[in-house]
């Protein structure tokens, strides 16, 4: 009698313990998140650690390594309202552009926004709505092979012109001794976002402003800007391959990273990549910031990041606002700094080595006209990366 009791007692908790599991999984809410396929490895590790604290499943789909195809990909998914697609990884620049399909993020916050740089909440803010919350930051920087500046007793340049002086000087030697395949520069030359990005670089430091200005005047057409597209045009063929004019970041990290290049101008992701055990330059990369035109002028680097947003068309917005802040916050962007190379936009927030001069980098960051062109930010680009492809080419 005692062990069919026995029996009895532990079949009832084996059934009880059944239900409670089936239970959470009916409860277990499944969403979707696009994000750049660059950063989906890193992503996915904090994703899992949120997916096992609630119990809820999140599917990660990449879309194009171009952040203009991006951009694009998805106009079209939220111009048809798609509800399949509960979260987006969306560049700085499209908070205006994209903002009516996407959830107010405040009711959600509980004042979580006051933990991050008040600019970065200020550029995902828009007509009072906080429509994204800041993942990471980003700043346009040089990357440069610090053993073979070293090995020619090159000094750190400040202008470009000194820049394209120290990579001919090394390219002509190594090729020479026989590494033909060695270039001085690369960066991103492809008719997209990314030259935007670039040439903004070259046209600030040679004093040429900003495209338009914070009244919304255009003042690009001025002899600052035509100087600084002149020098950016030499460069191609001499030491910058002409294959340049076809490269996003991957592709000029590929050529950078695989030995190929002295110089590389990209973003911070590309530290924690050039420094993983299995890079063929990992400890011979050092960082600068973007050359001056000249030394009468100062300059910066492009301001960029990525934040998470939600989908007004989500079926499950509460859930998705729920991982967002978990993505966005100190222990979330601790962790994607820590996998990779990403700068947090939480103050006071380092991970690697390399944060205290990358932030340093954001203290005069050249910010993209988006603010004061809106939701024609997308075209206003276009135009301006359009016409300096035309030049380079």
């Amino acid at each position: 009698m005692r062990r069919n009791f026995v029996m009895m007692v532990t079949t009832a908790l084996l059934m009880f313990y059944a239900h409670l599991v089936w239970a959470e999984h009916a409860r277990a809410v499944e969403l979707t998140m696009y994000c750049n396929p660059i950063e989906s490895p890193s992503l996915l590790k904090s994703i899992r650690i949120w997916e096992k604290k609630t119990g809820n499943n999140v599917t990660v789909l990449s879309g194009p390594a171009a952040s203009s195809d991006v951009l694009a990909l998805y106009q079209q998914q939220l111009g048809a309202g798609n509800p399949d697609i509960d979260l987006y990884e969306v560049e700085v620049v499209w908070a205006g552009l994209l903002a009516k399909h996407f959830i107010d993020l405040k009711p959600y916050a509980n004042g979580a926004e006051t933990a991050h740089l008040p600019s970065v909440i200020e550029s995902n803010t828009a007509k009072g709505r906080l429509v994204g919350m800041p993942l990471y930051l980003d700043v346009g920087m040089m990357f440069y092979r610090k053993d073979l500046l070293e090995k020619y007793a090159q000094p750190l340049p400040e202008t470009w012109q000194e820049l394209a002086a120290v990579a001919k000087t090394i390219v002509q030697a190594e090729r020479a001794a026989g590494n033909k395949k060695l270039w001085g520069l690369v960066f991103q030359g492809r008719a997209y976002e990314g030259l935007t990005c670039n040439a903004l670089e070259w046209i600030n430091a040679f004093g040429g402003g900003t495209i338009i200005n914070s009244e919304g005047k255009v003042t690009v057409n001025n002899p600052h800007a035509v100087a600084a597209l002149k020098e950016a045009a030499s460069w191609i063929g001499t030491i910058a391959p002409k294959r340049v004019l076809n490269y996003s970041e991957e592709e000029a990290r590929g050529v950078f990273q695989s030995g190929n290049a002295v110089f590389m101008r990209s973003w911070p992701y590309a530290w924690g990549l050039g420094e993983s055990e299995r890079s063929p330059i990992k400890g011979k990369i050092g960082i600068l910031p973007i050359p001056k035109g000249n030394k009468a002028f100062e300059a910066s680097g492009t301001l960029g990041g990525w934040s998470l947003a939600v989908s007004k068309y989500s079926k499950n917005q509460a859930a998705a606002a729920d991982l967002l802040f978990y993505m966005t916050s100190g222990e979330g962007q601790k962790h994607l700094s820590l996998l990779s190379s990403y700068l947090p936009s939480v103050t006071g927030l380092s991970s690697d080595p390399s944060s205290k001069i990358k932030m340093g980098l954001f203290n005069n960051a050249v910010p993209r006209p988006a603010m004061v062109t809106g939701a024609k930010y997308p075209r206003v680009s276009s135009e301006f990366y359009n016409a300096v492809h035309a030049v380079l080419s």
